[in-house]
């Protein structure tokens, strides 16, 4: 791929493990950047009209990557089943789960809503048990339970006795996202397509649903009256950074891994460095609920991590 291979041959004295390392600590900066971005661009645009700007610049952004790699002409070589993948993995990742993702930072604070978008390993988990015929280890039993743990506490910020929750409806948006974007890699993990094409694909199905969407809501018509360069730049960084960037190099970084857990370990780096963006840039007073109950997400994710081997049931 030639945006890889020009970015190995600047420093070529590097190992492969270094390398992946590399990628993976730009992924982590990426994606530690959007909650901030999608809170200021919400500011300005509506969670529909976000996921609208957002999800075309991604779909350019990955348009321009096949042509970088000369693999525009593959777009048109898969079966009717694939272009049929492509329409459900679309459907469900970027329409349904921005769509709830975008909402739900809509009505929470920064703080809570990227924090409990971090259960998501754990959703995948549970969800393995019916999806996949995997089988829970009491290592995955209880990472489940203090990984919600953690989740309740944010929700209730802090009054687990009295279970008010600050924000019955954004959370449970946060959580149902979770479960969407759990439900689209446990599927993805079979997709036999190339990674970037079939991203692309996804994204070509999906605009046409987000674009439908967005007129049946009317959201068109604000997005033409009234959009302002605000949000039309802070939906194009979370297109090209969150949607796009944060993906290509995770992938690359996957690749050249001589050990994918010592990568894979430093998306904790994320959700702490998140935070102090937030207080950067939003100003967001970080309550002591939130630092609890991420700090026993994070637990129960590395529990989960190292904890055991999960078992498919029919082997």
């Amino acid at each position: 791929m030639l945006f890889e291979h020009n970015i190995l041959t600047t420093c070529t004295a590097v190992t492969p493990q270094k390398t992946a390392t590399i990628f993976a600590l730009i992924a982590v900066l990426c994606w530690s950047t959007v909650a901030s971005a999608f809170k200021l661009s919400l500011q300005h645009v509506t969670p529909p009209q976000l996921i609208l700007i957002a999800a075309t610049t991604s779909w350019a952004f990955l348009l321009g990557m096949l042509v970088i790699q000369g693999r525009v002409g593959q777009i048109t070589q898969l079966t009717t089943k694939q272009y049929g993948v492509s329409f459900l993995f679309g459907l469900l990742n970027p329409t349904l789960y921005y769509l709830l993702l975008f909402y739900a930072y809509d009505m929470l604070p920064a703080q809570e809503a990227q924090a409990i978008n971090y259960s998501w390993a754990i959703v995948m988990t549970l969800l393995a048990v019916p999806l996949l015929g995997q089988v829970l280890g009491k290592s995955d039993i209880f990472a489940a339970v203090v990984c919600y743990l953690g989740v309740l506490v944010i929700a209730t910020r802090g009054d687990l006795l009295g279970l008010e929750f600050a924000n019955i409806k954004g959370v449970a948006l946060a959580v149902i996202s979770t479960l969407v974007w759990s439900i689209y890699w446990i599927y993805n993990r079979r997709d036999e397509r190339e990674e970037i094409l079939g991203l692309f694909l996804n994204f070509s199905f999906a605009l046409p649903l987000i674009f439908i969407y967005c007129w049946f809501s009317g959201e068109l018509t604000g997005l033409a009256n009234g959009l302002v360069w605000q949000g039309l730049v802070g939906g194009i960084y979370v297109g090209l950074v969150e949607m796009g960037l944060g993906f290509v190099f995770w992938l690359y970084a996957m690749k050249h891994a001589e050990n994918t857990a010592k990568i894979a370990n430093l998306i904790f780096i994320s959700p702490f460095l998140s935070l102090w963006l937030i207080v950067i840039f939003l100003g967001e007073k970080i309550l002591p609920s939130t630092l609890i109950g991420l700090a026993l997400i994070i637990l129960g994710l590395v529990v989960q991590s190292f904890g055991g081997v999960k078992k498919d049931a029919q082997h």
